[in-house]
Parts: structure tokens; C-alpha cells; sequence
């Protein structure tokens, strides 16, 4: 079954690409592909149309650890987004290598791979275990762009 196919039987929708806030400009790549490499960018959560999504804040204090559960699902499905928008198919993915995942965290809050596992847990259940399988990291941040309470960047191979 196709990446696209896998989205749509789970009801997943990729988003538009993300539009920074007024007056902000980002002036990088969201994909930088090099080789048989695709380095992704920081990518935060979005609604379909490519705003910021929020809720946002401190996860602990602001956001609960489920609501930065969903962030970094839809943190997962913009990048995808991103990827088929450079790469011109997912299909060229042929496998997920490290995934770099921040939180905004609120003072004390230490469960910061249990809401990147948000992220993880989409990618494994859309590219199946030997392709979606990654090595990770999850950190707490002191602060993100624009509050967001999730950021992820990923390393993924292509072909």
C-alpha cells in the first residue's frame, strides 16, 4: 500500500506549506536534500491550512502532555508535507535516520519522549516498522519560536 494511500485510510491530511507568522522571515530550506540525504528543518505544529496550530505555551504548565502528544502528530504530518513537497513523491523516503525532538518545557516537566512520541508513533504506524525506524532524541527547551510547544527536525534517506 502507497505512503498516500496509508495517510488517507487514516484520515490523515498533509497541510499546506507553513506560513510563518507576519513579518517573520525564514531564510532556509524546510528540505535540504544532498546526496541520498534530506535534511529536514525545525518544523512546528500546523493546522491544514499551514498556520501555526496551537494550543501553545509550556507543556506542564500551558499544554498538557496529551494536547503536545497531538502537536507533535501534527508536527509529523507537516514535515511529511515538506518532504513530498521537495522530494516530489514520499515514496523516494527508503528510510527514517535520526529524528531531534524539542519540547517547551515548563520547569520540572521531564516527560518530554512520552510527547515526542507523537511524532514517532505516526511515522512508524505510516512507514511500517524497518522504514519509520529511527534513533531519537527528545529534549526539554526553555523556550521555542512563537510558543509553540513542539519543535522536530529529522534526517531521512531517499532515493
Amino acid at each position: 500500500m502507497s505512503l498516500r494511500a496509508r495517510l488517507a485510510e487514516r484520515g490523515l491530511v498533509l497541510p499546506a506549506a507553513t506560513r510563518p507568522p507576519p513579518g517573520v522571515v525564514l531564510p532556509f530550506a524546510w528540505v535540504r536534500v544532498f546526496g541520498d540525504r534530506a535534511f529536514v528543518s525545525g518544523h512546528g505544529p500546523v493546522d491544514a491550512d499551514g498556520s501555526l496550530a496551537g494550543p501553545f505555551g509550556k507543556v506542564g504548565r500551558d499544554v498538557t502532555p496529551e494536547q503536545a502528544y497531538a502537536s507533535a502528530r501534527l508536527v509529523a504530518l507537516a514535515m511529511l508535507a515538506s518532504l513530498e513537497r521537495e522530494l516530489g513523491d514520499l515514496e523516494r523516503i527508503t528510510a527514517w535516520g535520526r529524528v531531534f525532538g524539542m519540547v517547551n518545557s515548563a520547569p520540572g516537566f521531564n516527560r518530554q519522549p512520552a510527547v515526542i512520541n507523537g511524532f514517532s508513533d505516526l511515522i512508524l504506524d505510516v512507514f511500517g516498522a524497518e522504514r519509520g525506524q529511527h534513533a531519537r532524541s527528545a529534549v526539554g527547551m526553555a523556550e521555542l519560536p512563537f510558543d509553540i510547544p513542539v519543535e522536530i527536525e529529522a534526517e531521512v534517506f531517499v532515493r
